[in-house]
């Protein structure tokens, strides 16, 4: 049975493409798929499309396994620290170490399956208690994705009504957005200008500088606590470690390098999942047939007497393919890391000295007309074959690819299909009054946070 209730929830249906990633894709298909820009006093490498891409970061994954230096990341995170731009021997021991730890406290678990299915109940009362109120979901995915990540670094979920919670993920949000905006752009093109100017990038680093007191604060409180036979999480197994375990100091197990650790997960595990759920809403409003049809799926293979499972997705290849087609087509993180050549090599025809930044734009990979069928069109076909079975794709690079592909990618891919189905399970989204047909617009944004407009929510009851 159908029960129409009065919820709304903030969406606005557009396709988030920075002019960045059209300029270089046009400058790609110009200059066979490589070419080089200055930016400020650095020359950079562009590798775009899915064979040069994937030649520089699987085939020479060796070579191109640094980053390069960043004045941005050299101000928030002092010298080589944290897990995602630190280089050599600290990088390898803390990104096995986080890999480790992570597995011990439930990734790719049975447990974790519950933690995500028991955190959707919370994210669905909260939906529940809006009773007609217009409101914004992606507080509540951020909410909700973030506390995953929360239980195996804290040790804790928070209250969706925590207040220093919520504003530590609006710092995250805001940060994120200010360091893909112009303003972060102009201060590593220009560093030693723009750490005296005024401007927004220096509401970053302020933003970062509160992230980084939460997590010292939260730190401190383990250390008080810390029980060496009982580890709770990813902090009480770093301060072991540190404690009774003997290391080099680059392989930076210190009292200075566990809090960029600690806030590359936080920020990892909490804004690019929430960003693809927010994104995968807009897809369906916009697509209802689509919707329809996973809908169908969920209620045949799964119904309405017992909770999702992990093992439930080789059974739902349609529901699996749009999974995979909001991540392709939501390009979250349409540019990959830069890197820089360990020695000199050549990509392509192209010769590519030592020292020399390489950008590989993933986007260009998850919309290479030589990949795809349909590129620019949201498309679950894409991931299925013939006869409606999903099938994996090469060109799918959406958690990038090589030595450095997303840590924490077992983890999100395990969010999205729990998440996303237990969602549509209870809820239908389409738009509200007055938006017949919403158009997906091509729009020069760096988040969906910034843009949603009401939709009604219809729930299976």
């Amino acid at each position: 049975m159908l029960a129409v209730c009065g919820q709304k929830i903030f969406l606005n249906p557009t396709i988030c493409i920075s002019s960045e990633m059209l300029f270089s894709s046009q400058l790609g298909h110009a200059y066979n798929n490589i070419f080089s820009l200055r930016l400020g006093r650095d020359k950079v490498v562009f590798i775009t499309g899915y064979k040069l891409v994937k030649e520089a970061l699987v085939t020479q994954a060796e070579n191109f396994v640094d980053r390069p230096y960043s004045p941005v990341q050299s101000r928030v995170y002092s010298g080589n620290a944290g897990l995602f731009f630190s280089n050599g021997e600290m990088w390898k021991k803390q990104r096995r170490f986080a890999l480790s730890t992570l597995r011990n406290f439930g990734l790719g678990k049975k447990t974790m399956e519950l933690a995500i299915c028991e955190e959707s109940r919370f994210l669905l009362d909260e939906i529940d208690k809006q009773k007609g109120a217009a409101f914004d979901p992606t507080i509540l995915f951020n909410n909700a994705v973030s506390n995953i990540i929360c239980q195996m670094v804290f040790g804790q979920r928070f209250d969706y009504a925590d207040h220093q919670f919520r504003t530590m993920l609006k710092y995250i949000s805001k940060s994120i957005q200010l360091e893909g905006s112009i303003w972060g752009q102009l201060y590593e093109a220009f560093p030693a200008i723009m750490k005296h100017l005024p401007g927004a990038h220096n509401d970053m680093f302020s933003n970062y500088k509160l992230l980084q007191a939460f997590v010292k604060e939260v730190v401190v409180k383990h250390k008080a606590e810390l029980d060496p036979s009982e580890p709770r999480d990813y902090i009480d197994s770093f301060l072991i470690e540190m404690m009774q375990k003997p290391h080099e100091t680059t392989d930076g197990f210190d009292e200075e390098n566990i809090v960029p650790c600690v806030l590359d997960l936080f920020l990892a595990g909490t804004e690019t999942t929430s960003t693809t759920l927010c994104w995968g809403l807009i897809y369906l409003i916009t697509y209802p047939e689509v919707q329809e049809k996973v809908q169908e799926e969920i209620d045949r293979v799964i119904g309405r007497s017992r909770e999702p499972s992990i093992s439930d997705k080789a059974n739902m290849p349609y529901t699996e393919a749009v999974i995979h087609e909001m991540l392709r087509f939501g390009d979250i993180v349409p540019m990959n890391g830069l890197r820089v050549a360990d020695k000199d090599t050549s990509i392509g025809e192209c010769f590519i000295p030592k020292g020399t930044a390489i950008l590989p734009i993933l986007h260009s990979v998850l919309f290479d007309e030589n990949e795809w069928e349909t590129p620019y069109k949201f498309n679950p076909g894409h991931f299925l074959d013939k006869e409606g079975k999903f099938v994996r794709r090469d060109a799918f690079m959406a958690f990038s690819a090589g030595k450095r592909v997303c840590l924490g990618e077992q983890l999100a891919r395990m969010e999205l299909f729990l998440f996303f189905v237990i969602l549509f399970r209870k809820f239908r989204f389409s738009a509200a009054e007055g938006i017949v047909h919403p158009k997906m617009n091509y729009v020069i944004i760096y988040s969906p946070f910034t843009c949603f407009k009401p939709v009604r929510v219809f729930v299976f009851c």
